[in-house]
Parts: structure tokens; C-alpha cells; sequence
């Protein structure tokens, strides 16, 4: 289908996703809550920091899990989960203090087999593309003649016949692809995608903080240590932050996690930067996974 993409405004720049049913809207919800803490002031990578944005992906996860599936089936409207005054309402059950107790959303995913390439030319044209059969070798289904696999992100449907995402016919599932890109004054600045299944959205969200917020380039923002909030699980976090952010989000209540860095578990990105007033690209790729970033 071709459909209108979906976007908010995040300290200036607009961020755009495609709509549901893919959980781009999971992102977009993110920023919108982490719009209201000054994540600068805080410090890049600092304890406070970790703790606020992982705070803002647990409610924007929970919302879209309970929430996002075929746009037809929704009973949620897209533009009151975007909403500011929504994300305020949300953001007041985040305290400084302490972890929130256990949110638990009613469905998870699987993750694997997911691609992600970004391109950009000289006139600013950008293609943001991801795509995924999903788990080992999709459905097992081959197109004759083709070698293409059939995916099967059906999996992903719930079997509770009262959940808004339940297996029916003529209904697509909710999924976890998400091609970003952003624009600052109408102008392509990123174009850019996090892998990962659920890690999409929040690697998303803390590439777009780091490059936001702190300012970072695109290979600095994805080399950073990344956290991964695990639904029913709880929090893992990359050694590469360090004892004392571990240390200190156990203390606000996280159960926390350490792990190395992984592009399965952490998500694995590229990044395209425009400077649209020079046309100069930069380009940032995952350390994480494979991939490179090339200009020609």
C-alpha cells in the first residue's frame, strides 16, 4: 500500500515513521515523552539520563503493544496516540526518584532475518528501506522461480480473541519494521534505521538523542552504549556503559543486566546525515553488526 507517513516534532526537527500496523508509532510516542525532560542538562550518558529514556520506552512499548495492529482494526486513533497532551498525561507516571513497578504488555515478538539499507544522492533523494522474512527462512514458502522467501510475520498475531492485535482474516499483524527518516525546515537531515525487532524503536529513540539532543555525528551516535529494555524480562544494558550506570539504575529499581554489545540484542543501525544548506552527507554504520557506510 502506499500510505502517509506519520510524524512528530521533536525539539524542532520532525520525525516520521510509516503508521501502524508497523510500531513506528512506538518511536514517535517515545520522543513525545522525552520531550519533557531536559536529557542535555543530564548528561550524556548519565545515570539520569539512561533511567528517563527507559522509563519513555516502557510506556511508549506498553501503548503500542496494547494498541497497534491493521489500521482498519484499531480502536485507538493514531493522531490521540501522537497527541501532546497524551504524552503528558503518560510522562506524569515517570518519577526521578524510582523505577515504575512492573508494566506488562500482553504481547511480545520474535526478532531475525531483518535488513536495513539507507541511500541518499546529491539532490537530497533518500530511500529508507528495511525488510524481513522474520524467523529462520520465513514461512518456508519459495516463490517459484524467484528465490524469494514468503515471510511469516503472521506469528506475530495474538491468539486471545479479545486482544486488538487477535489472528482474523483479511488482517495484517502488528510487526516491529520501521524505516525512519527526519527533516529539520522541510529538508532531509536523516536518513537512517535501527534492526532489532523490539530494539528498533528504542534504538531509534537513543541514536535520535544522541544526534538531538547531545549532538553527536552519526558513527559517534551509533557507537554509543545502547540499553534494551526486555518485555517481561526487565533492562539490559551494554558493559560499555560502565559499573556505575549499572549500579546506579539498580538503585532507582530496574532490573537491570549487563551484556556485551550485540547488534541482535542492542539493535544494529545506519545512519545518513544531510547538511541541507552544503548537501555534505555523512554517514554513520552499525560496529555492532555488519555493514558499511560507502559514498560514490
Amino acid at each position: 500500500d502506499w500510505v502517509q507517513p506519520i510524524s512528530t516534532d521533536y525539539r524542532g526537527v520532525q520525525c516520521w515513521q510509516v503508521p501502524p500496523n508497523s510500531q513506528g508509532i512506538n518511536l514517535l510516542m517515545g520522543l513525545n515523552l522525552a520531550e519533557g525532560f531536559d536529557l542535555a542538562s543530564m548528561g550524556l550518558q548519565s545515570p539520569a539520563t539512561y533511567h528517563h529514556l527507559i522509563e519513555c520506552v516502557r510506556l511508549a512499548l506498553d501503548d503500542g503493544l496494547r494498541h497497534v495492529t491493521e489500521p482498519t482494526h484499531m480502536a485507538a486513533n493514531t493522531d490521540w496516540l501522537l497527541s501532546k497532551g497524551r504524552a503528558n498525561e503518560r510522562r506524569a507516571m515517570i518519577s526521578a526518584k524510582r523505577a515504575m513497578l512492573e508494566i506488562e504488555p500482553s504481547l511480545t515478538t520474535a526478532q531475525d532475518d531483518t535488513v536495513y539499507i539507507t541511500c541518499v544522492d546529491g539532490q537530497g533523494n533518500a530511500c529508507s528501506l528495511i525488510n524481513s522474512i522474520f524467523k529462520g527462512f520465513g514461512s518456508g514458502l519459495v516463490v517459484p522461480e524467484t528465490g524469494i522467501l514468503l515471510h511469516n510475520r503472521g506469528a506475530s498475531f495474538s491468539l486471545d480473541e479479545t486482544h486488538v492485535n487477535a489472528l482474523e482474516p483479511g488482517k495484517r499483524p502488528y510487526h516491529t519494521l520501521m524505516p525512519g527518516m527526519v527533516t529539520r525546515n522541510g529538508e532531509l537531515w536523516l536518513c537512517y534505521g535501527v534492526m532489532g525487532a523490539m530494539q528498533q524503536a528504542q534504538g531509534h529513540l537513543q541514536v535520535l538523542v544522541n544526534m538531538i539532543d547531545f549532538a553527536m555525528d552519526p558513527q559517534s551516535a551509533l557507537d554509543s552504549p545502547r540499553f534494551s529494555v526486555r518485555l517481561g524480562e526487565g533492562v539490559a544494558i551494554e558493559d560499555i556503559a560502565g559499573d556505575e550506570v549499572a549500579g546506579d539504575l539498580r538503585g532507582l529499581g530496574h532490573p537491570i543486566t549487563v551484556e556485551p554489545p550485540h547488534g541482535v540484542h542492542f539493535g544494529g543501525g545506519q545512519v545518513i546525515e544531510r547538511d541541507p544548506d552544503t548537501g555534505v552527507l555523512t554517514g554513520g554504520s552499525e560496529p555492532r553488526l555488519g555493514g558499511a557506510a560507502v559514498g560514490w
